[in-house]
């Protein structure tokens, strides 16, 4: 029997890290899943990495992780955005109830993938989030100027749109079937982190319940960060956009049970 739930994760020259965190991910165990099936299954969305990052992954799929890693290769370096947006359909299209979105890098531990799955499975929200503010600033390893500058931005985010979410721009995020399939997602427009503060603004606006889960990020020890001042940019900037899109625009809405 195969999982309810997939962890989509995109990759760009992770060859470091990427067996592990496959390993890691899908060795978790979790209540409240289908009888017998696996906890989580793994999508990674690569950007043609010239690392070798899809020859691993393909060498776990025809190894002992058949029928539990998924690959989708893409030409070159399209966006976050527009890679977890792919993984999204992915992931609609094969039937999954829980969508989640993680980084390779270990900086989301995989040990927390349960305590998102609870809260949408069990405790009845829509969407969970891996937040590192929520509880004060839950950060290892980063350098200060660069704490400084995401907890700021969170608080501006939140500031501007009036979301009452502590970390904004976090990417550790799981989603119910209906969130992605309610969320008109070609419409979602950004490509780097704020493309993370989109989706959480349309999830709110379309009336989806949200449920901040408290986890320690820690910075990666392998590889390259890929984050630039530019991606800081587009969220701080792309945040008037939404707010004016919150009190114009029409949005889908969730449906009512009953």
């Amino acid at each position: 029997m195969r999982s309810d739930s997939i962890v989509i994760i995109p990759t760009y020259n992770e060859k470091e890290n990427i067996e592990n965190i496959i390993r890691a991910v899908t060795s978790q165990e979790k209540e409240g899943g289908p009888e017998g099936a696996p906890a989580f299954d793994v999508l990674v969305i690569d950007d043609g990495s010239p690392d070798g990052t899809a020859a691993i992954v393909k060498g776990l799929m025809a190894a002992e992780l058949k029928d539990r890693v998924f690959l989708v290769e893409r030409s070159g370096k399209l966006g976050l955005g527009t890679a977890y947006i792919a993984g999204f359909k992915w992931a609609i299209e094969h039937g999954y109830d829980y969508v989640f979105e993680m980084d390779a890098d270990f900086s989301h531990a995989p040990a927390d993938l349960p305590r998102l799955y609870a809260a949408c499975a069990t405790e009845g929200y829509d969407v969970s989030i891996g937040s590192r503010y929520v509880t004060g600033v839950n950060v290892v390893n980063w350098p200060m100027g660069r704490v400084l500058m995401s907890y700021f931005a969170s608080k501006y985010v939140r500031l501007i749109t009036r979301l009452n979410i502590h970390d904004t721009t976090a990417g550790f995020v799981c989603y119910r079937r209906e969130v992605l399939e309610t969320i008109d997602l070609d419409a979602i427009r950004f490509k780097g982190y704020a493309f993370q503060i989109e989706m959480k603004f349309t999830a709110h606006q379309c009336g989806f319940k949200i449920k901040e889960v408290p986890v320690v990020f820690v910075n990666r020890e392998l590889g390259t960060s890929k984050m630039s001042g530019g991606i800081f940019s587009e969220a701080l900037f792309g945040v008037m956009r939404l707010r004016w899109d919150g009190w114009f625009r029409k949005w889908p809405r969730k449906k009512m049970k009953g």
